[in-house]
């Protein structure tokens, strides 16, 4: 009972030897991944295209709930950069970033993340992560760090475009606007930001960098009035210019609302009459043109849009004080006739349409501004099923992603620790951390490296670490979001910049290379396939994933078939070592299972040998490496064993396996061989054939018995352990 009871509540497990100065450390070590992981969920979040305060409330159930059902008991989790930006690449094409239809979708793909993890949990099938191979995972973990990083330059720099179809466009865009509207207090704090946090980690890494450069940061905006926004009316911009560009997009964001209105409303009245008339009614077909229409307007207008809300973002304006009290603005090539107030100053456009009446014009720095206080609403997501369907091939790649980061890290802390690591069960407690965050609006997390070395730096003693880190965001989320307001977004941005330099790791890419070539080129293509298709990521894992299958269905297809000769008292790769063949006996070795893919082959590599050894004899087939053997595979054995005798040649086998034998008798094959040819090891069967196949004494050395070189060298290749073949 008190074992079932573990298995479905593994935190019992924590309490065994469990005392007071344990329960002080996990406090300790909970309230220092606190200090880091505030910031750091901010940064996150709006990397994920949601406001900054979701990433806080990412922090409030996810935390607690992983470490409660996981298996680690230092696993940090909560918001991580790629799966923050796995989250916005998924969801930026289904919605507008930060609006209340991208939060409701963010907050369901945490849903449908935490139930594919959990299902898997359940099922046993942690097993499924292996189709993302090491060297993909390597190439999208590069390509992710540096897209994160890039990500971050619009808000360090302090200019703001429009996305483009591809990142490195978007970036394009920012570099450009970088050269002629840097915001340069901005780009200051940022820059001086990161500074201080890699200079306080390489100094000592147990200060809470991340917590010490955002509070000062903080005081100094406070102090220098870092943000500094007005409201005005439109009239008070005096430029008929833009007040015209600003009517003109509320008339663009109004058409943008009326027809994705009508949108919605045809693709309700669509379904109803497909299931009602059929697909190719004269009604659908109407209402399929309709929905053409409209989708093609709302294409034009976006494009408005985003073109009017680039001109209004890049356009400089000078403030100027009339009558002593009232602030006009002007462009820079009217500003001669009266005095500025020496800010330059932009227009604050989104995806919103603008009030005329309180315009928000920016004189200063980006800051994150009003958090509410108080904990997020509970309750369940709207479920909509049609979304869940389109939104699961992401969350299974999410979910795949997460958890192996989040296994990688647990079993690298397991091996310091001895604690023993069920991937099933991390995966589910991975899993409930997202289903229940969901409930608490929450977005998709994942274990986190930095925030998991921090807590076992501190010396954590159980999961009771994590749920006194999730107490600490309760008590920010109470009472102290007043206090972020002036948090500047260059920081948030350094922040990420800042956590992002641990996924970068170039040496990956030799270490793939230097164990299979083609492990380091699938990385390297993985690599440059993520970078030229972002934001759409996962055509980019997709392209890793493939190239590997194919790899791995290659080398099944074409597994090594060895001609062995005697080296260094052991039979070896005759090819590898370049070493003399026997003329009369080849001893051929196949490596892998004979099944549908290869079963010809092995047919194959033995006529070779029958068509250009014109004095052979005999054919021993080793099969140490055959490991399984299917219909095919059977069929294809008898065949060649048939083909084989009929051209006057003797067959024989050692080394085969229980399993091999076991379908060799079921399918009466073995009797059609004989067993007086099939030999248990590789000496045996040399001791009987050897003999036979040599008949004429004056032959010379055979390199079956003696050591016998194509040609001279200067000194012995020293064979690898793994590829001796001794088979005593």
């Amino acid at each position: 009972m008190k074992r079932m009871l573990k298995r479905i509540f593994p935190f019992i497990g924590w309490f065994e030897s469990y005392g007071l100065k344990s329960l002080r450390i996990d406090l300790v070590a909970g309230l220092t991944v606190a200090l880091v992981l505030i910031p750091q969920s901010m940064a996150y979040a709006q990397l994920a295209g949601l406001p900054a305060y979701y990433g806080l409330y990412a922090s409030f159930l996810p935390p607690m709930l992983a470490s409660l059902f996981g298996s680690s008991r230092q696993l940090a989790t909560g918001p991580v950069a790629v799966v923050s930006l796995m989250t916005a690449a998924t969801l930026a094409p289904m919605a507008t970033a930060g609006s209340e239809g991208y939060i409701a979708y963010a907050i369901l793909l945490a849903l449908s993340v935490g139930l594919f993890q959990f299902l898997l949990g359940v099922l046993r099938l942690g097993l499924v992560v292996n189709f993302l191979s090491h060297p993909v995972v390597n190439g999208f973990t590069n390509a992710a760090a540096i897209i994160i990083a890039t990500s971050q330059l619009s808000k360090l720099f302090g200019v703001h475009v429009d996305s483009a179809e591809h990142h490195y466009e978007t970036i394009i865009r920012v570099v450009q606007a970088a050269l002629h509207f840097t915001h340069w207090p901005t780009l200051v704090m940022g820059v001086a930001a990161f500074a201080l946090m890699y200079g306080i980690k390489k100094l000592d890494q147990r200060i809470p960098y991340v917590l010490v450069a955002v509070v000062l940061a903080t005081l100094v905006a406070w102090a220098v009035g870092y943000e500094h926004n007005v409201k005005v009316p439109l009239s008070s911009i005096e430029s008929g210019t833009i007040r015209g560009q600003v009517e003109r997009f509320n008339e663009c964001m109004s058409r943008i609302d009326e027809l994705a209105l009508e949108r919605t409303a045809v693709n309700e009245e669509l379904e109803r009459q497909m299931e009602k008339s059929g697909p190719h009614s004269r009604e659908v077909l109407d209402l399929e043109h309709r929905h053409a229409v409209v989708e093609a307007g709302l294409h034009d207008s976006s494009e408005q849009a985003a073109s009017i809300r680039e001109t209004l973002s890049s356009t400089l304006l000078a403030g100027v004080v009339e009558n002593g009290k009232d602030m006009v603005f002007v462009t820079g090539d009217e500003v001669s006739r009266s005095e500025t107030d020496g800010r330059t100053w932009r227009l604050k456009v989104g995806n919103k349409p603008l009030d005329v009446k309180a315009l928000t014009v920016i004189g200063g720095g980006d800051v994150v501004g009003v958090i509410p206080r108080g904990l997020p609403s509970i309750g369940m997501p709207h479920l909509d099923l049609k979304m869940i369907l389109r939104l699961l091939p992401f969350a299974a790649i999410i979910s795949l992603l997460g958890f192996m980061e989040a296994i990688s890290i647990a079993k690298a802390m397991a091996a310091k620790t001895g604690q023993k690591l069920d991937p099933n069960q991390e995966l589910i407690g991975q899993g409930l951390a997202n289903m229940a965050g969901c409930l608490a609006q929450s977005y998709p997390t994942s274990g986190s490296f930095s925030r998991s070395a921090v807590n076992l730096q501190a010396g954590a003693v159980s999961g009771l670490s994590s749920v006194f880190t999730s107490a600490a965001v309760v008590v920010v989320l109470l009472l102290f979001t007043p206090l972020l307001y002036h948090l500047p977004q260059s920081v948030l941005a350094s922040v990420i910049m800042m956590a992002v330099l641990g996924l970068l790791n170039v040496s990956g890419f030799i270490h793939a290379w230097k164990a299979q070539w083609y492990d380091g080129a699938i990385s390297i293509i993985s690599f440059l396939a993520t970078l030229a298709f972002a934001p759409h990521l996962d055509r980019g894992i997709m392209i890793g994933v493939v190239l590997s299958l194919l790899v791995f269905l290659y080398k099944s297809m074409r597994p090594k078939v060895a001609t062995l000769s005697l080296y260094d008292r052991h039979l070896r790769d005759a090819a590898r070592y370049k070493l003399n063949e026997c003329q009369h006996v080849a001893v051929v070795r196949f490596d892998g299972p004979l099944f549908f893919a290869n079963a010809s082959y092995l047919e194959d590599k033995i006529g070779e040998h029958m068509e250009t050894k014109p004095n052979l004899k005999s054919i021993l087939v080793v099969g140490h490496g055959i490991n399984d053997m299917d219909a095919s595979g059977e069929e294809a054995l008898s065949l060649l064993v048939d083909r084989v005798r009929s051209a006057g040649f003797g067959i024989f086998f050692c080394g085969l396996n229980e399993a091999v034998m076991a379908v060799l008798k079921r399918t009466h094959l073995l009797e059609k061989i004989g067993q007086e040819n099939i030999f248990h090891t590789l000496p045996d069967a040399i001791e009987v054939i050897h003999p036979r196949a040599h008949a004429d004494p004056m032959e010379g050395i055979c390199p079956l018995t003696a050591e016998s070189f194509i040609e001279p060298r200067a000194e012995a290749i020293k064979p690898p352990k793994e590829d001796m073949q001794s088979c005593q």
